[in-house]
């Protein structure tokens, strides 16, 4: 019960990542607040988490849903002790539209942009607006393996998640100052998989081959499971790790260590 009696809030929540941060804060004590855009799936899932878990609907490009969520959350729970700034998407849901430097679309790379950082600068502001009475918390922000390096046909998320651990610094260093216990770190998870990869992935008999060869340079030669990063959202939230903040922790399967030497 290493969260006993926390209350987080986790967005992206009605499935992959958010869902797997949820189904591991509930077994450790924690009440979630499950928010998404996608109403019947979030429902789906916070019912199924029974009765630690409450769904609501929350566009993290907008404020105006920020506020309400987290002020229904301050007059419920009295408090928010987590947030997690999970919610994202690639840009690449759609094969037709190009994501590269050249021919992206100002259009495009703006709504990357929109969900990815304004969602995330958007959570860490009321999520300190949140913690600031008590003086204490944890905002855990996802962002990427894909911001520590250049990816090609994905400009925008690239920048979006570079941008991502960069704020996670600048609001840690600003809670510090301020004097608060508020801690902000950051999650930067490889391939992990989930829905977001079905486009790329596609089915049939061409699914395989395609996984394989997203994997292909990870030492361990696999995709990530949700659980695996959710352990870590877990550890974050917890006070074994009240010491950390402004800090990246990286889940990638060895991919930026290097390439594993194989015998022939």
């Amino acid at each position: 019960m290493r969260l006993e009696g926390k209350i987080a809030l986790v967005t992206g929540a009605a499935r992959g990542i958010g869902a797997g941060i949820a189904d591991a804060f509930i077994p450790e004590g924690a009440k979630v607040w499950l928010t998404d855009v996608r109403e019947e799936e979030g429902l789906l899932s916070a019912q199924r988490l029974g009765t630690h878990a409450v769904f609501r609907r929350l566009d993290v490009r907008e404020e105006a849903d920020w506020a309400k969520v987290v002020d229904e959350i301050l007059a419920t729970d009295s408090c928010i002790d987590v947030v997690v700034n999970n919610a994202g998407i690639t840009g690449l849901e759609d094969a037709a539209r190009p994501h590269d430097p050249e021919h992206a679309s100002l259009e495009d790379w703006r709504a990357v942009h929109r969900t990815n950082l304004d969602g995330v600068f958007l959570g860490c502001k009321h999520a300190i607006r949140a913690m600031r009475p008590r003086g204490t918390g944890s905002i855990i922000n996802i962002s990427s393996r894909s911001g520590q390096v250049g990816i090609p046909a994905a400009a925008a998320y690239a920048s979006s998640k570079a941008a991502v651990r960069n704020h996670t610094k600048t609001v840690a260093l600003y809670c510090a100052e301020q004097g608060l216990k508020i801690r902000c770190n950051a999650i930067l998870p490889a391939a992990v998989l989930t829905p977001m990869w079905e486009p790329m992935l596609g089915d049939g008999p061409e699914r395989a081959q395609a996984m394989a060869e997203i994997v292909a340079d990870t030492p361990l030669r696999r995709f990530a499971e949700p659980r695996e990063v959710a352990a870590l959202a877990v550890l974050l939230a917890s006070d074994e790790a009240t010491y950390m903040t402004g800090s990246e922790l990286t889940i990638d399967g060895g991919l930026l260590a290097g390439t594993a030497a194989r015998p022939r």
